[in-house]
């Protein structure tokens, strides 16, 4: 199935073109442009390189998150008006789970994480059960300062993905980092997911998908807590 997978849910835009398991061709951009300046040049660039008519995709995939509030919304917004305009399915895959995907070991406990700012992450678990990928506990927030001390209680062998930089470096045996080339969420493996989990027929809504946030964004909390205040003070 010749899939077009995108993902925004970080500071690096993903994007790749996958037939099945094979990659096409993938874009992993981190020079600090924004999504909206650089989404659509590199979707163009991507498939231009790669040999692939938009007119000849079958599916489109798009990272959900969580992530970044902004950067979610863009890279579902593209997603959706690129499936609508091509008449085409649209699929949504799990940020975290798409960052496990990188790595195919069995036997050990996948645990990504994405900033989930104030000194907190998203922690997602993951284990690798004949061939398929499955969740072993349902996504959490977490302390950043906490989470290795936590990971260390697990009955497996951890290996931490995604943004680890405010992670305390792991100093036991029980807990280890991925290489930095497989910490970060790519359009590929959002793509070969969203492939593997999508039935044919399957009914899709191009505009009533929602990024799967998990808190509520930092600008919301304000404009809720300033309403609040303004009640508080009639």
């Amino acid at each position: 199935m010749l899939t077009l997978g995108i993902d925004t849910s970080t500071k690096v835009c993903s994007v790749a073109v996958c037939d099945g398991e094979k990659i096409l061709g993938s874009l992993d951009i981190n020079v600090g442009l924004t999504h909206s300046e650089g989404l659509v040049p590199q979707l163009d660039t991507l498939l231009k390189l790669a040999r692939v008519s938009r007119n000849d995709l079958e599916l489109v995939a798009v990272s959900r998150g969580p992530g970044s509030f902004t950067g979610l919304r863009i890279g579902m917004a593209t997603a959706e008006a690129l499936a609508y305009s091509l008449d085409i399915p649209l699929r949504a895959v799990d940020t975290l789970k798409a960052i496990a995907y990188n790595l195919p070991v069995a036997g050990v406990l996948l645990a990504p994480v994405l900033d989930a700012q104030k000194g907190n992450l998203y922690l997602g678990q993951y284990q690798w059960d004949q061939g398929r990928l499955e969740e072993a506990a349902p996504v959490s927030i977490v302390p950043a300062k906490t989470l290795v001390a936590e990971l260390e209680q697990k009955s497996w062998p951890v290996i931490l993905m995604g943004e680890c930089r405010r992670v305390p470096k792991p100093e036991g045996l029980l807990v280890t980092l991925a290489p930095e080339s497989a910490r970060m969420p790519r359009g590929s493996a959002v793509a070969i997911l969203a492939a593997e989990e999508y039935e044919e027929g399957e009914i899709h809504d191009y505009f009533g998908m929602e990024p799967y946030y998990i808190r509520r964004s930092e600008a919301k909390e304000l404009w809720e807590k300033r309403q609040k205040q303004q009640r508080s003070g009639r």
